[in-house]
C-alpha cells in the first residue's frame, strides 16, 4: 500500500500514538438498523469469486466491480454522487491513473568481486515496474550504498545520509523507524512514524537522486511476510498522474530479503548486525559495499489509464452541502504469481470484500430509514492496494468540499467470523472524532482497545490517511481480538493465521463457515456514529497537539458555527 506525497510527513509520528485501553460500561444499545449476515455473506461470496478476477483496477474485474456494487447501490435505494454530467451526478469519478508493467522477466544480478550473480525476481529480490517515468531500466554494475533506515528528519537533528552522492548509486535502506527494536528513541518508540514506510523511503531516495533503492525486508519490522512483498510489487504498478514523476520515485524501487542483504554485506567486509545497530544511533554514516554492484535490465510499458471510484449519496434533508464520508477499497491485486496451488487469483475476500459489502448495506440503511439532515455519501475507492490512489485523488479533488467533510469513516478488512467484546482503529490519532466512536461503541458494552501493533504503521495504510493529511477528521475502524466465542486467544491466533496465510495472497477467499455476525454488530456501531453526526451541528477536530489540526483549523471560517 503505497502513499503518495511528493515532500516528507515530518512530522506525522504522533498519528500512531497509543491511548490506555477503555472499558466499556454497562449501558443499552441504542436503536438501529439490523445489518443482514446472510446478505453481507452472499456480497462478499459475489465480489471475490474468481469471476470477479481479483478485481485488479483497469481490468474485466473492475468493470464487474463497478456494475455490481453500483447495482446494489441503486436496488438499496441510493443516489449516484461522483462526477457530474451536465447538471446530473454520475455513479462514478474518473481517476487517471499511470499505470506500469515489467515486459518479460527482468535481468537482475549481483556482482561480487568482478564475478556475477544472478537474481530471480520473486525470490531474492523484488523489483518494481518503473513509475518515474523510464520506458527501460537499465542500471550496469550500479555501487551500493547501505544508507540505515533512509531518514532524513531536520525536527528530530536525524540525517542518515550526511550528503552522500546518490548519483548513479542504489541506495540499501531498512525497513520501519530506527527505534523499531529498541522501543525507545527518537521516533516514537515502537509506533511507527511515516519516515518508517516504504513510501517515504521511496520518496527520500528520488530527492537524494538515487538511481534506485532496495529495501530489506525483515517480517517482524514490515509487519509481513515475504510472500505479501512478492505479491505486492512483482505486478502491475500505478501511481497517479504527475507532472515530475522522478521527483517522487527512483528508476529502480525494489525490496530484497534479508539472507541476500546479510551475504552481500559480508562479502564486502561487512557485519549487517553491528551495522544495523549503528543505523539505530544518529551518529550513523552511509557506507559503500566495496567491491559489490548491482545490474538491472527489463523493458517497462507505461501508459496512462482511467480507473473509477464508486460514489453513492443520500442527501441531507437541511444541510445538504454538509457531508460524512463512509469509504472502502473496492480493488484488490487481481491477477498475478501462482501460488503452491497453482492458483493465480487474488481474490481478496477479506481485504477488502468485507469493506465494499458493508459500505452497500450502510448504504441501504441510510436510503431506507429516516432522511439525515447532512448528506451522506459512500464512496468505494480504486487503486487502495497500488497506494491509496482512489482515496489520493478524491481528497485531492473532492467532489464534496473537504472543508464542509464532516468526517470520514473507512473500513478496511473486516473480520467476516463472529462478535467480539471489542474494536480497534488503525493507528490512534487523537482526535474527537475518535472519542465519539468509543463512546458510541460502550452504548454495546465494547472496549476500545488501541492498534494493537502500532509498530506496522496501519494509520500510513488506509484511505482515511489522504484525508486525514488534509485535515478532514477520519479513522479506519478495526474488527476486535476479543472474542465472545474463544476470547482473545481465538481472536489473536485468527488475525495471525490470515496475515501469514492469506494476506495478499490467493488464499483471501470467502469461506462459507463465515458467520459475518461481527460485521453485522460493528455495521450498527458505525451507522449511529454517522447518523449522529450527520444530525447534529458537531464538527469533530483533531486534538490541539494533532499534526493535523492546522489543517482543519484553515478551512475553519468555510464552516458555520456549531
Amino acid at each position: 500500500m503505497k502513499l503518495l506525497t511528493a515532500t516528507p510527513l515530518a512530522v506525522l509520528c504522533a498519528a500512531a500514538l497509543s491511548l490506555p485501553a477503555i472499558a466499556a460500561k454497562p449501558a443499552k444499545p441504542p436503536k438501529a438498523p439490523t445489518f443482514d449476515a446472510k446478505r453481507l455473506s452472499e456480497e462478499v461470496k459475489v465480489l471475490s469469486s474468481d469471476e470477479f478476477e481479483g478485481r485488479g483496477p483497469a481490468t474485466a474485474g473492475e468493470t464487474k466491480t463497478i456494475d455490481y456494487v453500483v447495482a446494489q447501490l441503486k436496488a438499496a435505494g441510493v443516489q449516484p454522487g461522483g462526477d457530474l454530467q451536465g447538471n446530473k451526478r454520475l455513479w462514478t469519478q474518473a481517476v487517471p491513473l499511470l499505470r506500469s508493467d515489467i515486459e518479460g522477466t527482468p535481468k537482475l544480478s549481483v556482482t561480487v568481486k568482478k564475478k556475477a550473480r544472478a537474481l530471480t525476481q520473486g525470490n531474492e529480490i523484488a523489483v518494481r515496474a518503473a513509475l518515474d517515468g523510464s520506458k527501460a531500466v537499465a542500471i550496469k554494475n550500479a555501487p551500493l550504498v547501505f544508507a540505515g533506515y533512509g531518514v532524513t528528519a531536520p525536527e528530530r537533528d536525524w540525517d542518515d545520509f550526511k550528503n552522500v552522492d546518490l548519483k548513479g548509486k542504489i541506495a540499501v535502506v531498512l525497513i520501519n523507524d530506527p527505534d523499531f527494536e529498541t522501543g525507545d528513541g527518537d521516533f516514537g518508540g515502537k509506533a511507527m512514524t511515516y519516515y518508517g514506510r516504504w513510501t517515504y523511503k521511496f520518496e527520500e531516495a528520488a530527492r537524494r537522486g538515487a538511481v534506485g533503492l532496495l529495501i530489506v525486508h525483515e517480517t517482524a519490522p514490515a509487519s509481513y511476510g515475504w510472500a505479501t512483498v512478492k505479491n505486492s510489487n512483482t505486478n502491475t504498478m500505478f501511481d497517479v498522474v504527475r507532472d515530475a514523476p522522478g521527483s517522487a520515485h527512483p528508476t529502480m524501487e525494489g525490496w530484497i530479503q534479508r539472507d541476500l542483504a546479510v551475504s552481500l554485506f559480508k562479502s564486502a567486509g561487512l557485519d549487517f548486525d553491528k551495522l544495523k545497530k549503528q543505523a539505530q544511533t544518529r551518529e550513523f554514516k552511509p557506507i559503500v559495499l566495496k567491491g559489490v554492484t548491482l545490474s538491472a535490465n527489463y523493458a517497462v510499458k507505461s501508459e496512462v489509464i482511467t480507473s473509477q471510484n464508486i460514489v453513492g449519496r443520500v442527501d441531507g434533508s437541511k444541510k445538504p452541502d454538509e457531508t460524512v464520508i463512509y469509504s472502502a477499497h473496492w480493488d484488490h491485486l487481481g491477477v498475478g504469481a501462482p501460488d503452491a496451488k497453482g492458483d493465480t487469483i487474488y481474490n481478496g475476500a477479506v481485504d477488502n470484500a468485507t469493506g465494499t459489502a458493508a459500505l452497500i448495506e450502510l448504504g441501504r440503511a441510510f436510503a431506507k430509514g429516516k432522511k439525515p439532515q447532512r448528506s451522506v455519501v459512500f464512496l468505494a475507492v480504486t487503486a487502495e492496494e497500488k497506494g491509496l490512489l482512489g482515496s489520493e485523488y478524491y481528497s485531492s479533488k473532492p467532489l464534496y468540499p473537504l472543508a464542509k467533510t464532516v468526517a470520514v469513516i473507512n473500513m478496511d478488512a473486516f473480520d467476516p467470523g463472529g462478535a467480539a467484546r471489542d474494536f480497534t482503529t488503525s493507528g490512534s490519532a487523537k482526535q474527537e472524532l475518535l472519542d465519539e466512536l468509543i463512546a458510541t461503541g460502550q452504548r454495546w458494552n465494547l472496549n476500545y482497545v488501541t492498534d494493537p501493533k502500532p509498530e506496522a504503521g496501519h494509520f500510513f495504510r488506509s484511505d482515511h490517511f489522504p484525508f486525514a493529511k488534509r485535515g478532514v477528521p477520519a479513522i479506519s475502524f478495526g474488527s476486535g481480538e476479543d472474542k465472545i466465542e474463544g476470547g482473545t486467544a481465538s481472536g489473536k491466533a485468527a488475525e495471525e493465521a490470515y496475515t501469514r496465510d492469506r494476506y495478499h495472497q490467493p488464499a483471501d477467499e470467502w469461506e462459507a463457515s463465515w458467520t459475518f455476525g461481527g460485521i453485522a454488530r460493528d455495521l450498527q456501531i458505525l451507522y449511529t456514529l454517522g447518523n449522529d453526526l450527520a444530525n447534529s451541528r458537531r464538527w469533530p477536530n483533531w486534538s490541539e497537539d494533532s499534526e493535523f489540526r492546522a489543517q482543519r483549523d484553515e478551512t475553519a471560517d468555510q464552516r458555520p458555527a456549531k
